[in-house]
């Protein structure tokens, strides 16, 4: 069961970076849809889940061993799996540098840190991260997620959710002929696959004959974090004006006072730490395994001149298009 947890707490950190916990993507792809935005939680969640069996499974079953292979093993032409590689080495490099950027920008709003030093300070301890390659990943995981985990349940209980759940129910939620919710909801859970699938491939090893449970209890958690900052944002939708708030769940923690606000940027400093991590070991399990280090050395360096890249940007413009190419590369790869 250990073992499982390793996988289930990386597969987490996976999908909830900085725009979960932010409440900025929960906010864009559900909340703004109201009670059906509930409904697009739920179908979300269950087509994430269903994704991480099916990926694990698979890559058990035929040795995949990176994404690359995981291409091989469908009918595409070879140009079109090129063109997929292409696109979903981009969307990781570009998620890296934007959580590297992000994580600097925290710490110079909240503490004035120059974000040179944090920049700086976060490339060196993600370069020995991927030194350690996935057994350093996973141990990471294994400390912080559940800690985040905790935190976000705390500030749900702390709110009381359970005002806003007990209004909602479903049997009696109206599914108007505008189906954008659904849409949403199904582009929201293929750009995550877009991290997600690199990383499950890394870990599949932990999760042989434990595919079922570990994609049921990873789903578990994953709708009840997401359906807490949900119902957050919901009870708290009237406190100033959400839509123009880069991180709606900062902003309303802050409303309890300054220990909770800070209490909630650890949230978000796991958070960017770990899809950061995901996003860089992603890209460097992709490359040529004799060129590890090398690119790690790149990515790393890189990444500090970087450092001026908008993190709603990424969430508002750039993560929707890569959600559409996601939803192309799931109707081959879970075939």
């Amino acid at each position: 069961m250990k073992k499982s947890f390793k996988v289930i707490f990386t597969i987490i950190g996976t999908v909830i970076g900085a725009g979960f916990a932010s409440g900025q993507e929960i906010y864009s792809f559900f909340n703004i849809y109201g009670e059906q935005g509930f409904l697009g939680i739920i179908l979300s969640d269950l087509l994430t889940g269903f994704i991480i069996y099916k990926i694990l499974k698979k890559s058990n079953k035929y040795s995949i061993i990176s994404y690359k292979h995981l291409l091989k093993n469908t009918n595409l032409p070879q140009n079109v799996i090129n063109v997929f590689n292409i696109i979903v080495n981009i969307f990781l490099i570009l998620s890296f540098y934007i959580m590297v950027a992000g994580f600097a920008t925290y710490f110079k709003q909240e503490f004035n840190i120059p974000k040179i030093i944090m920049i700086l300070i976060t490339v060196l301890i993600c370069y020995f991260t991927f030194k350690k390659k996935i057994e350093g990943i996973t141990k990471i995981n294994n400390i912080i997620i559940p800690i985040l985990i905790l935190i976000i349940c705390v500030i749900g209980i702390k709110v009381n959710i359970m005002e806003e759940i007990q209004k909602i129910e479903i049997q009696n939620i109206q599914i108007k002929n505008n189906l954008s919710w659904m849409i949403k909801s199904i582009e929201y859970a293929s750009y995550n696959s877009i991290l997600l699938i690199p990383m499950l491939i890394s870990i599949k090893k932990y999760a042989v004959n434990k595919e079922k449970s570990v994609s049921i209890i990873s789903t578990v958690i994953l709708f009840i974090l997401s359906s807490i900052i949900f119902f957050i944002i919901i009870k708290y939708r009237y406190i100033g004006n959400i839509n123009n708030i880069e991180m709606p769940m900062v902003y309303i923690a802050g409303k309890f006072g300054e220990i909770y606000k800070y209490i909630y940027g650890i949230v978000i400093i796991f958070s960017i730490y770990s899809t950061m991590i995901s996003a860089g070991y992603g890209l460097l399990e992709n490359v040529e395994k004799e060129k590890y280090q090398f690119f790690n050395r790149i990515l790393c360096f890189s990444a500090i001149f970087i450092a001026h890249i908008s993190f709603a940007e990424l969430i508002n413009i750039t993560y929707p298009v890569f959600g559409i190419l996601g939803i192309i590369q799931l109707i081959y790869v879970l075939k």
